[in-house]
């Protein structure tokens, strides 16, 4: 995964970890399934804000996790992962409530883990990741995040 090596402590992301990274921010799935319609395969969530967007992962990309993280208090933590400097670290119950539990509950059911472990991974992984997605300190347009994913 080029980009991403040592943006994850330890270097390495799992399978499952990228397939709720992908979910997260560019709502592509990374199983080893054929590519079905989401919309097949996922009934309607009750939370409209858990809905896939287009290619904009289930909060609306990079900068819709952004937008949550901020308007749940993480501002200043979100902000470093983009920003030039230090990445602060946010605890993984302080993640899942900015997420809310609809998210947590579909990205779960998709990698199979529980969902403490998943908080626990992401909260690990996104200030490390979003920090590679962001060199230069400006959130990049969805499709360079997407491509992100692909390479």
């Amino acid at each position: 995964m080029g980009l991403f090596d040592n943006a994850v402590p330890g270097g390495n992301i799992t399978k499952p970890l990228m397939i709720a990274l992908g979910a997260l921010l560019v709502g592509k799935m990374l199983s080893g399934r054929s590519a079905e319609p989401d919309q097949a395969q996922t009934p309607a969530p009750a939370d409209p804000a858990a809905t896939t967007a287009s290619d904009g992962g289930l909060l609306g990309g990079l900068g819709g996790l952004l937008d949550k993280l901020k308007d749940a208090g993480h501002g200043n933590v979100a902000d470093s992962w983009v920003g030039t400097g230090q990445n602060q670290s946010i605890n993984a119950n302080d993640l899942g409530s900015a997420l809310g539990p609809q998210v947590i509950r579909e990205i779960a059911q998709r990698t199979g883990l529980n969902e403490q472990e998943l908080l626990q991974q992401l909260s690990t992984a996104l200030p490390g990741i979003v920090d590679k997605l962001t060199p230069n300190g400006q959130v990049p347009q969805q499709h360079q995040v997407a491509s992100a994913f692909n390479s």
